[in-house]
């Protein structure tokens, strides 16, 4: 099972009404199109705009793609930029508020899928949000717990070939802070539990002209925004080519695969819910053709 979201066709209607003020939001994915895990949507904030306070029984993974808003959460202020991404640990205190400087817009997931309106309540409003000191988002702050901000020196393999000067504004250089690459892919994590996410996970990836992802599946549900670029991507035996602004969803069992055919960079925002497995989060069609093939040799 999948679905896809064109661009054209999203969206955004009045959320939270009451409790908020020009705020809206698509939901391009949810239980209308059969995920159980996946609750993406596309959301839009306008200048002096706001969220009231709020605690809530899922994980909300955000990844900003314009504007300056800013995340309250747990008593402290956040001030985003696009490439900013975090998650808003299960019953954890916050609020939006608008940059007075522009409207602003983010992806969110949020897992699992917020209740429908004849099932027990699984959000809980504590008023309107308080103003609190503001500065930059500093990433490199240890008490930064559950916010990152993505970069495209992030994801480039040439960045990150050198040492990182002592006094660089990113995370300190170790595990958490590398790059996957391979087949012509790179994948940058953005938030997992080094960020305290346990429902689910969020990260970037780029592929180089030729970068391709042979056909598998998961036992997991996964979510794709696409950047900038176009991928061909085919799900269940059907092709599409993905653009920018463009979403696509994968259920578990969903057989799937990617390919650039351009000759520039595609990158796009993936999420997976719930979080994957030790083992086997991928099972690659061409591994099990190989092994039928090997078992039919004389």
């Amino acid at each position: 099972m999948h679905h896809v979201v064109r661009a054209a066709d999203i969206q955004g209607v009045i959320a939270y009404s009451g409790h908020s003020s020009g705020f809206k939001r698509h939901s391009a994915i949810d239980r209308a199109v059969g995920a159980t895990h996946t609750g993406l949507g596309l959301c839009a904030l306008e200048a002096k705009g706001h969220v009231d306070t709020h605690v809530q029984s899922f994980e909300e993974f955000f990844y900003v793609t314009q504007g300056e808003p800013t995340l309250i959460l747990d008593g402290r202020s956040y001030p985003l930029v696009p490439g900013s991404c975090g998650v808003v640990p299960v019953g954890t205190p916050h609020a939006w508020l608008g940059s007075g400087r522009g409207d602003a817009h983010w992806l969110d997931m949020l897992t699992p899928i917020p209740r429908g309106p004849t099932e027990p309540e699984d959000t809980f409003f504590l008023g309107p949000p308080r103003a609190y000191e503001t500065g930059p988002l500093d990433i490199r702050d240890p008490r930064s717990l559950h916010v990152f901000r993505m970069t495209d020196d992030d994801i480039s393999l040439d960045k990150l070939k050198v040492g990182a000067r002592i006094d660089a504004p990113t995370v300190s250089s170790s595990m958490a802070t590398a790059l996957l690459a391979y087949s012509g892919i790179a994948v940058k994590m953005l938030v997992d539990h080094r960020l305290s996410a346990a429902l689910g996970t969020m990260f970037m990836v780029e592929y180089q002209p030729g970068g391709v992802a042979h056909f598998h599946d998961h036992p997991l549900e996964e979510a794709y925004y696409i950047l900038q670029g176009e991928v061909e991507a085919v799900a269940d035996g059907q092709t599409y080519v993905l653009k920018e602004g463009d979403v696509l969803w994968t259920g578990v069992g969903s057989i799937h695969a990617f390919f650039n055919r351009t000759d520039t960079t595609v990158r796009w925002v993936e999420t997976q819910s719930p979080q994957p497995p030790a083992r086997h989060s991928y099972r690659f069609n061409r591994d099990w053709d190989y092994l039928k093939e090997k078992l039919a040799r004389p």
